[in-house]
């Protein structure tokens, strides 16, 4: 398995790099929804006399800098194209192969992340040359981000997945889909940070997946977060992958004995 994942992420590396232009021009594309999140809450914050409940300018253009590292490792196969999997056949090749699908694609994205990281240096230092970002992270808050950043990755890959193989049951399911992402951006500390949500609104978090994908590696560099707090949020997503796996894999046997093999 390790030779697999290996191999498979180095073919996503090599195959993504082809594809420069492309991904540049897609990150690029990302990188205005931070941006307008960013300008307006440092707006925001310096009609409160320079900050809102703790957070500066700088704090904001720290915290949506580094969600655009997060929210590229947080690219995934999408639900979406479970669709396509299945209407153009691909599905039926998968299940040909002596390796489950789930792990093709957390091999074949890690391997996207190396492109990924590579093409977003540039940019975040463009960002914080324009912004002024307000970051001073210990050593422990580094190096739980860089394990954050990929449990995060994990935990994601797992909920897609599961959400995914519903087009195994019906191919109506784009309501459910955007539900989901509707719940994932107000809920995970992508549209704005938990700690500017209501209380009630955090403790929702809290117990839900979407905050140890977005919320917790951002905060893990950018916050005040003690060694405690930082452990704690990695076991959070430990658990989590390991739900999502566990429920991945029980919903996968229940739904590919209805799997009606189509293609050209």
């Amino acid at each position: 398995m390790l030779d697999f994942y290996a191999t498979v992420a180095r073919a996503g590396v090599q195959e993504q790099f082809q594809y420069r232009a492309a991904n540049y021009l897609y990150m690029i594309g990302m990188v205005v929804e931070p941006v307008i999140y960013l300008v307006v809450w440092s707006t925001v914050a310096a009609a409160n006399g320079g900050e809102l409940r703790g957070f500066t300018a700088g704090d904001f253009a720290a915290y949506y800098i580094v969600w655009t590292l997060v929210r590229n490792m947080n690219i995934v196969f999408t639900p979406f194209g479970w669709e396509h999997r299945i209407r153009e056949g691909r599905l039926s090749g998968m299940l040909l192969r002596p390796v489950h699908p789930i792990h093709y694609d957390l091999a074949y994205f890690a391997g996207w992340k190396v492109v990924a990281i590579t093409l977003w240096i540039p940019i975040a230092v463009v960002l914080s040359l324009v912004f002024r970002p307000t970051l001073s992270p210990t050593l422990p808050q580094v190096l739980a981000f860089l394990l954050a950043i990929w449990g995060a990755y994990v935990i994601r890959t797992m909920l897609l997945f599961v959400l995914g193989m519903v087009t195994l049951w019906t191919t109506r399911v784009t309501a459910l889909f955007e539900l989901y992402f509707t719940a994932e951006l107000l809920l995970s500390g992508r549209l704005v940070p938990l700690e500017l949500m209501p209380a009630w609104a955090e403790r929702v978090a809290d117990v839900l997946p979407f905050r140890w994908t977005f919320g917790f590696p951002i905060e893990a560099l950018v916050a005040d977060l003690s060694n405690a707090e930082l452990v704690a949020g990695l076991g959070m997503q430990v658990l989590w992958s390991v739900i999502g796996w566990g429920l991945a894999m029980w919903i996968w046997r229940r739904g590919i004995r209805r799997y009606a093999a189509v293609g050209n």
